[in-house]
């Protein structure tokens, strides 16, 4: 028998879950094509904070497929001799075999794991904008393809000394996407301290059928999530509630410290409202999407990136002039540049120096992170931050 999964909207005053599921099954009840259940959704964004944590994962571990053997290449062996002698070994002129498996192994992380900072950026440029995907796009790629400059002009020359940046490029692609794998998996934690808040309601509730008497006819144990407006609920003593409402009848206690902060239970009597967890549920809720909201501090970095990304590409450019004019007219000695080297590209090293530094990393990263983290700790102690706007409100708070 085929399944169907249907989205319906209603009026709670009028109906509800359990009184469409009743409906559906009553016009079926000669076939067995009219059967209905509630469908229950995952908790909001688990699956797609899921997702996001296993792609990233994929991500770092085949970084580490590439990056560990290039940065064992290029930084490892070379210091310890003779062990990484077999690195300088030609195999045309000046082409080198360390400098060719940096080649290989870089490649892959440049343009295939490395690939989302060429969307991000892509998407920037089209709104006339600039973003820190853009600057980093600018500086592995400067990096990369100076370093592919170096192996074709090393293949054509027997005496040129110049230094690829192989392992600069990748290494900044896999710092970049590690921080982001910790990140997710911040934001995973967090929202796993939220959901025990809400896992704190009962499964099932007692609902009772009242007859024109306004006598019990009868008692159903029925899920929480089939609980309609207006039902009659039975609650057991020392049990929760299943969700807010009225007492119409008995008396007794009910702990809503949860909600309060007080921890002496309140005594109820017919006609007082009480709050359960489906209140505080609402509460995680607001939190939840206060968390995805960039906190004033983050704003504060993207307008600033609008205009850093342009400042910094000036800075390189100036970079590279005040290298290059000296050098051609002779201004430093022809000694600080290797053999086979030209003033063009000393100065353009130094220029893609500082594309490659200036990246605000910690800023794009750390300030999320921060904010997941610490809404996240306060929600495992009882307290609710409502996103990085009450955390950067908070020092304001005075001691009295």
């Amino acid at each position: 028998m085929e399944e169907y999964k249907v989205a319906v909207s209603y009026d709670p005053d009028l109906t509800g879950p359990r009184s469409l599921i009743f409906f559906i099954q009553e016009a079926g009840a000669s076939s067995t094509h009219y059967q209905a259940s509630l469908y229950i959704l995952e908790r909001r964004h688990k699956t797609k904070k899921d997702h996001e944590i296993k792609t990233y994962r994929s991500q770092f571990l085949w970084r580490c497929l590439f990056s560990l053997p290039l940065l064992l290449f290029s930084v490892v062996l070379p210091m310890i001799p003779p062990y990484g002698n077999w690195l300088s070994y030609k195999l045309y002129n000046m082409l080198t075999i360390g400098m060719f498996l940096r080649w290989i192994l870089c490649t892959p992380v440049q343009f295939i794991i490395g690939k989302r900072f060429y969307v991000g950026s892509y998407h920037a440029l089209r709104q006339k904008s600039a973003n820190m995907d853009v600057l980093v796009a600018l500086g592995t790629n400067a990096a990369y393809f100076y370093s592919v400059y170096t192996i074709i002009k090393a293949s054509l020359s027997d005496g040129f000394e110049g230094q690829d940046f192989f392992e600069t490029s990748t290494m900044l692609i896999s710092f970049i996407l590690l921080g982001k794998y910790l990140e997710s998996i911040a934001k995973g934690k967090t929202s796993d301290a939220l959901a025990k808040l809400t896992d704190l309601a009962p499964d099932t509730a007692c609902l009772l059928t009242m007859g024109d008497d306004k006598n019990v006819i009868s008692e159903t144990e029925i899920s929480t999530q089939l609980i309609q407006r207006n039902d009659i609920l039975k609650i057991f003593t020392g049990s929760k509630f299943p969700v807010d409402g009225i007492v119409i009848d008995g008396h007794g206690y009910v702990n809503e410290s949860m909600i309060t902060g007080e921890a002496i239970p309140v005594a109820k009597n017919p006609g007082h409202s009480y709050w359960s967890e489906t209140a505080l549920s609402q509460i995680v809720q607001i939190v939840e999407v206060a968390q995805l909201a960039r906190a004033p501090v983050q704003k504060l970095v993207d307008r600033i990136s609008r205009f850093f990304v342009h400042a910094v590409v000036a800075v390189a450019v100036v970079t590279w002039l005040a290298w290059f004019i000296p050098g051609a007219a002779g201004l430093y000695p022809k000694s600080w540049i290797l053999e086979a080297m030209d003033e063009f590209e000393l100065a353009l090293q130094f220029g893609i120096s500082v594309l490659v530094v200036a990246c605000p990393y910690a800023l794009g990263l750390a300030t999320p992170t921060a904010v997941m983290v610490s809404t996240g700790k306060g929600a495992t102690e009882g307290v609710l931050i409502k996103g990085g706007n009450a955390l950067e409100k908070a020092h304001k708070i005075l001691e009295i």
